[in-house]
């Protein structure tokens, strides 16, 4: 296949070059009348051309012109009616108050209810679920203490009076080797004593106990000498059981992790009598339902907090577990108020109605402004009130205005020249309009830009790099028009039109879409809440003010949306423009054209169906608009409905029309006539220009060869001559990729059809003579499609051919008419 590749490249430079060697010698000898005809032709068309070049650069510069003028009006319009003697200018000349009045200061009035709306202070509420959780956290943590202490009951596990409660308290934890050395000790000094009852020992002495320890052996040396010794028994198994339950208590909780306890935290929870822990419990209990039903606020600072739980614990907790309740409280205590965003919103609005207008008076006679005094806000209000202001036309900043907008529309040309190529006249018209719509909602105070709208229909109509650059140059000229710079509102909308300008270009359905509309409704909320957020310095003091109005902007995100989805059909249509939803909803068979077609010339429509194949890939190869090229082959040749006996895909081996006729201009005529009357068929239908484009480009200025050399024949034998012209259709060649590869798959069809054993080295030997007959003829020289991608385009036919002409198994003799077994009734 490679080798045959080489091949068909050589024979296309071979084509290339007898093509120019040929023209070389066409102008040394142009003395044919054939020859002086194609170059009359050939002059006067290069003549309309550069009239045709010459008009369209006017209507362009008139339009240029027009949206410069249109574009300005609309973003200097605060120029128009601007006062001269305006706040902070001189007065040229001292002004007095020719009656008495009062005018209401709108400006001022507005800021100070709007310093009042977002300086309220919010209404906080309880958050009841969250201030349940905590006591719930809390009681928890207690009961599981009580739990542990339970395993360490009882306490006191003795008579106090003989067994002292530090001691009771100290003999539960000391290490085993204290405790036998106490028992072997007071054992030691009571044997002592029994044989020398006057000899009194102390255990004072033993430097290896310490103080504590030592209390401990006194208390239990006092009580053996005091009691029998069953009863010292009982006593030593009630501590050792004690010290078991102990020990016990504290391996659980080290497996239970139910707070974060030192030792000795833990040693005092442990060790308080019944009395001193039912205090504990019941006192802090008591203290955080204080203290949450007062609320803790966010924010609350710290050492506050440790002030309120002190002066909540004292004087009724016990002092050993002061401490340790007041750490307590303050870990599990949170903040549990929130802001009440209802009711701050109705406080917030019913301050910013309980400001007065200000109102500015004077009397008759009065001076409103000394000549050379600043002019101040209340003078303004009051100059302006009796038309005094000197309101103007500020032709400075039309000027101003004018620069600034031929610059952005000079970036906008740059940047769709070189990312999209040409436009026709009603394109720039279209793309005009769609960028006065946003300055021109900002001269009515509109604050929900149609920004979105922009981007979602540049986008769809044209490309995505050419709507973000229309959405963000818009935004600019807005920016300027009401001098909105970092607007929230202004800049939502613009993230969602660029939102929506990435996106609409590659959707495929109206559902998609929708979608797309929900996803810029969001983008703008959220960036509008962002933003809103950001400059604000008390965030949690205007939430309750911002998030209406984001919902609001989000919610205008998606009406803009649905506003260009709606309006995208009518667009379509009356500026002619494709897009790849429509170029899908064209393509569907069921359309009442291509259902007719499919009727009336039922031959016409394979033969369709089998091109659009063939031009489908081909531009799939050549990176070329697939949607397009599927939607165009698809009515190439609708015309052929006027008279579908006329071709022969129609005859379904019936007689031939053109042999009943014998006539070759006639039948040429008929022939011709599909393109005519196609393109009457598509304007009746109402089909973009694009896709009427198809129609007479594909077959350009071929020639009708067959009844061409029929006529010559005819004429020979009857000495007339014959007009090239009139066998040739009336064109114009293909003036884009897409036609042209629709030319090259048509003349292809037919050929490929016949071939029923060819290889696809014959094949390609075929297309390869068709390829040469278009070249050659000129009819692909507008088509862009360039020398070097014919092999490709070759190579992609042949692969569909085989796709449509493969092989299937011969079917033994009598296979069909067997019925297997398995299926026998």
């Amino acid at each position: 296949m490679i080798k045959s590749w080489h091949s068909l490249i050589q024979q296309f430079e071979g084509w290339r070059q007898k093509y120019q060697h040929h023209n070389s010698l066409w102008w040394k000898n142009n003395t044919s009348n054939k020859n002086r005809s194609r170059f009359s032709r050939s002059s006067h068309l290069s003549h309309y051309r550069q009239k045709k070049t010459i008009t369209r650069f006017r209507h362009v510069l008139l339009m240029l012109v027009l949206g410069l003028i249109a574009l300005t009006s609309v973003v200097g319009y605060r120029f128009y009616n601007q006062p001269q003697l305006t706040v902070g200018k001189i007065s040229p000349l001292t002004i007095e108050a020719p009656y008495s009045a009062q005018f209401e200061d709108t400006k001022t009035t507005l800021e100070r209810r709007k310093e009042v709306q977002t300086g309220i202070t919010p209404i906080l509420k309880q958050d009841r679920n969250l201030t349940t959780e905590i006591k719930n956290t809390l009681a928890s943590y207690l009961e599981n203490v009580e739990q542990l202490r339970k395993l360490t009951e009882p306490f006191p596990f003795f008579d106090t009076k003989i067994l002292s409660l530090p001691s009771q308290q100290y003999i539960r934890f000391c290490p085993e080797s204290e405790f036998k050395a106490v028992l072997a000790s007071v054992s030691e000094n009571f044997s002592q004593q029994s044989v020398n009852p006057e000899q009194n020992l102390s255990l004072e002495t033993r430097p290896d106990f310490n103080v504590r320890l030592q209390k401990v052996a006194l208390e239990l040396q006092k009580y053996r000498q005091e009691t029998s010794e069953t009863e010292f028994n009982t006593l030593i198994a009630q501590i050792t059981l004690t010290r078991y339950r102990y020990s016990q208590a504290w391996k659980k909780l080290a497996q239970t992790k139910i707070a974060r306890l030192s030792d000795k935290e833990t040693v005092v929870l442990l060790d308080l009598t019944e009395k001193d822990w039912k205090a504990t419990t019941t006192t802090i209990a008591l203290a955080a339902e204080r203290i949450l039903t007062q609320g803790i606020p966010n924010g609350m600072p710290s050492n506050l907090l440790e002030k309120a739980v002190a002066a909540q614990l004292n004087p009724d907790i016990p002092e050993v577990t002061e401490r340790l309740a007041s750490n307590l409280l303050l870990a599990k205590l949170q903040p549990n108020l929130e802001e009440d965003r209802d009711a701050t919103r109705n406080i917030a609005e019913k301050a910013a109605r309980a400001i007065n207008p200000v109102v500015v008076e004077i009397e008759q006679g009065e001076t409103i402004v000394e000549e050379g005094e600043r002019i101040s806000q209340a003078d303004f209000v009051l100059l302006d009130g009796f038309k005094l202001s000197q309101r103007t036309i500020n032709w400075g900043g039309l000027r101003l205005s004018a620069i600034f907008v031929s610059f952005m529309v000079a970036i906008f040309l740059l940047i769709q020249r070189k990312i999209y190529g040409s436009l026709r006249h009603r394109d720039y018209l279209l793309l005009c309009l769609l960028g006065l719509s946003a300055p021109l909602l900002s001269v009515f105070h509109f604050p929900y830009t149609s920004l979105p709208a922009i981007g979602l229909l540049v986008s769809s109509f044209y490309a995505p790099s050419l709507a973000i650059s229309e959405v963000v140059i818009v935004t600019g000229l807005v920016m300027f028009s009401n001098q909105s710079f970092g607007s929230p509102f202004l800049l939502a909308g613009c993230l969602g039109g660029i939102i929506a300008a990435i996106f609409a270009g590659k959707l495929r359905s109206r559902e998609g879409m929708a979608k797309l509309g929900l996803m810029v409704g969001l983008s703008q909320a959220g960036i509008y809440l962002i933003t809103n957020l950001i400059r604000s310095a008390s965030p949690a003091t205007i939430w309750s003010a911002i998030l209406p109005d984001a919902i609001i902007c989000g919610l205008f995100g998606i009406a803009w949306s649905i506003v260009a989805i709606g309006v995208s059909p009518y667009l379509e249509r009356f500026f002619d423009l494709i897009t790849p939803i429509r170029l899908a909803e064209l393509s569907n068979p069921n359309l009442p054209l291509l259902k007719r077609l499919a009727t009336e010339a039922p031959g016409t429509f394979q033969h369709t169906m089998f091109v659009s194949s063939l031009a489908e890939a081909a531009a799939r190869k050549l990176n070329c608009n697939v949607e397009l090229i599927r939607a165009g082959t698809l009515y190439h040749d609708i015309g052929k409905m006027h008279d579908p006996l006329g071709f022969i895909e129609n005859q379904m081996g019936g007689p031939n029309k053109h042999d009943e006729i014998d006539d070759p201009w006639i039948s040429a005529e008929i022939i011709k006539k599909h393109v005519s009357e196609g393109l009457v068929m598509a304007r009746k239908y109402g089909l973009p220009k694009a896709i009427r484009d198809f129609i007479p480009e594909h077959q350009g200025t071929l020639l009708i060869a067959y009844f061409y050399y029929q006529a010559k024949q005819q004429a020979e034998s009857e000495g007339t001559k014959v007009l090239e012209s009139d066998f040739r259709y009336i064109g114009p060649i293909p003036q884009s990729r897409e036609t042209g590869i629709l030319m090259l798959a048509d003349g292809c069809e037919a050929a490929l059809r016949s071939l029923k054993e060819a290889t696809p080295k014959q094949a390609l030997s075929t297309v390869q003579k068709i390829f040469k007959s278009r070249w050659h003829d000129g009819q692909l020289m507008d088509s862009g499609l360039s020398y070097d991608e014919l092999p490709f385009v070759a190579e992609v036919f042949i692969e569909v051919w085989q796709q449509f002409n493969h092989k299937r198994i011969t079917y033994p003799k009598g296979a069909l008419e067997t019925t297997p077994q398995k299926n026998r009734i």
